[in-house]
């Protein structure tokens, strides 16, 4: 019987703004800016944009490539060119699975950040009163009132992992709310998921203009944008700088999660995907950065702030101490009046050694942020000090919650379009399989808003997928290259586009990707050895702050769970498929079949 033709996108539009909105994301706002802090500001932008053309585009272009050859979701499509490859395609499921269990627990951090800022005074502004309502709490007092709002009261945090308490009903709700509106944006497929692209891949634009608009006005914003684009030469002699860029350029891409096999899968069969392909690697690249010029105008904002009220805080203490009048010492006159007071009361003055504070602008600007404690904390203590600080903490959340959700499009798309693919669902409707993935991976998801989620949390984003998708875009680019063949390949290209692939796309898929790809697969396995027992960041209440805590026996077990779990389906599958054709007696021998598989 002859099947249904396949969904495709309405028009080429939708699938490169599909492409923009799952590639575009948070790692853009949270995990650039800070790799931009760490390695030389303007001069990470080198090994980044190195790493961009030898291994991101490229690596881009081949799944792009796969995925419209075969009109197959992952599974299916690695299975196509050779039965023992099926396992690269489960392991890009299992690890996407596990990237929607919490990915969607930041946008249910957005929400519950979104409906907060509606209210007069912001609730991370200040600390909440004390139960004797004779000062604010201590343990707020001890952090700041950024902090304690988002680990007491967002996440309602224990003090460790093996404290676990029950779930938080309101991000519970919040969870429920992100599923929910997840549903309604895949419900029918690519048909309903092609139409709120639109949405979800440009007005974080909009967002990030008005914030650059706003951001490069406030005050001290030009010390930030000033320390990104000074650049740190030496910086470049840092194999760790050459590492982070590639590993950033990698993951930022999406590639090994099978999302855009998934979408490639829903092209005209003549789409031309290069041109594609370099323009959506291009928009995401320019996205980092013009997200981090707004990321750093905030942070010159938040750093010169707290460096002026540092200045006050001395200058208040040295009035005191010394009993001067009020306007005798000035913020520009402070150095000038310290070492006058040093030499003429050096006795009175020594007293003062530890309740002096190093009030330096650079040292503020050099405290490196990312993550959750870049989105949810040093943003929103900006936020607090920003005149209509309501309006602007609406507008940045909501900008969080499209670019979570627009990520959140291609996760799901790329566990559904496999299952699709098998018989056994092939005739479930859209509206059925996406109901019972959503709920499946939300009922899961409930763990992350126990009061040890958050612990949880991290260790999924740690160890859940870095580790496999190195494994499972190697194994891709040696498949393409070697097994399949890299003649047979560009003529299946030359078949789709009419040309075959330039010098560049194979020398960078035959040499450059898989040594560069090696390379970070050995690093990651040296650096996981050599970091001994596995950490993470336990809130303590008493000292107000985050501390390194090991992970206990039962933890690393998971963590070495994680890390298997999804790298071991492609010698598992392998091994399936070997004896089961031993048992059939070669009957069904693997025979690659790209240049001759329907394209349905």
């Amino acid at each position: 019987m002859e099947k249904e033709a396949r969904p495709s996108w309405d028009n080429p539009l939708q699938f490169v703004l599909a492409c923009v909105s799952y590639a575009v994301g948070l790692g853009n706002v949270w995990r650039f800016p800070y790799l931009c802090q760490m390695h030389g500001g303007g001069g990470f932008l080198i090994p980044y944009f190195i790493m961009l053309i030898l291994e991101g585009i490229p690596l881009f272009y081949l799944e792009l490539a796969v995925g419209q050859k075969m009109r197959l979701g992952s599974i299916g499509a690695w299975t196509a060119i050779s039965p023992y490859l099926g396992g690269v395609g489960l392991a890009s499921v299992v690890t996407s699975l596990y990237l929607c269990l919490y990915y969607n627990v930041i946008n249910a951090w957005s929400f519950w950040y979104l409906f907060h800022s509606f209210q007069s005074v912001l609730p991370w502004a200040d600390c909440p009163i004390n139960s004797n309502r004779t000062g604010f709490l201590e343990e707020c007092e001890t952090a700041t009132s950024t902090q304690y709002f988002f680990y007491r009261q967002t996440l309602d945090i224990s003090s460790s992992i093996e404290e676990n308490g029950g779930i938080h009903t309101g991000q519970a709700l919040c969870l429920l709310l992100a599923w929910g509106i997840t549903y309604m944006f895949i419900v029918r497929g690519v048909k309903s998921t092609g139409k709120v692209v639109y949405f979800t891949s440009t007005f974080p634009y909009v967002v990030l203009f008005i914030y650059l608009i706003r951001g490069v006005t406030l005050h001290g914003a030009i010390n930030g944008v000033i320390y990104m684009f000074t650049p740190k030469m030496e910086q470049l002699a840092n194999p760790t700088t050459w590492i982070n860029a590639a590993t950033q350029i990698f993951f930022s891409l999406g590639l090994g999660f099978g999302t855009l096999i998934a979408f490639a899968s829903y092209n005209q069969y003549n789409n031309n995907f290069e041109r594609q392909a370099i323009v959506v690697s291009l928009i995401n690249s320019g996205t980092s950065i013009f997200a981090s010029i707004v990321t750093f105008a905030i942070y010159g904002f938040k750093a010169t702030v707290n460096y002026e009220n540092c200045l006050e805080r001395t200058r208040l203490l040295l009035l005191n101490t010394f009993s001067l009048a009020e306007d005798s010492i000035t913020v520009d006159s402070l150095s000038n009046w310290i070492d006058r007071l040093n030499t003429t009361y050096p006795e009175q003055f020594a007293e003062l050694t530890n309740k002096l504070e190093d009030c330096n602008l650079e040292t503020e600007l050099d405290t490196a942020v990312e993550g959750t404690g870049l989105a949810f904390i040093v943003y929103s203590e900006a936020i607090k000090n920003m005149p209509l600080s309501q309006l602007w903490s609406v507008l940045y959340f909501f900008m969080l919650l499209l670019l979570g959700m627009g990520s959140m499009l291609g996760n799901v798309t790329a566990i559904i379009t496999p299952l699709r693919d098998f018989k056994l669902v092939s005739n479930m409707s859209n509206e059925l399989l996406n109901g019972l993935v959503c709920v499946f991976c939300l009922l899961l998801g409930l763990g992350f808003t126990t009061t040890s989620g958050n612990y949880w949390f991290t260790m999924f984003n740690d160890y859940g997928a870095n580790f496999s998708l190195l494994f499972i875009v190697l194994i891709e680019v040696i498949s393409v290259s070697y097994i399949y063949g890299i003649k047979r390949f560009e003529k299946d290209i030359e078949d789709m586009l009419g040309y075959r692939p330039n010098w560049y796309w194979k020398i960078t898929w035959v040499l450059i990707s898989p040594l560069l790809l090696i390379t970070l697969f050995i690093v990651y396995i040296v650096n996981y050895i050599q970091g001994g027992t596995p950490t993470y960041q336990a809130w303590n209440k008493e000292l107000g702050r985050s501390v390194v805590t090991e992970y206990p026996v039962f933890a690393q077990v998971f963590i070495g769970l994680l890390l298997v779990s999804s790298v071991s389906c492609v010698p598992l599958t392998a091994l399936y498929v070997y004896c089961r054709q031993r048992k059939d007696g070669g009957l069904h021998r693997s025979q690659p079949t790209t240049s001759t598989l329907s394209t349905q």
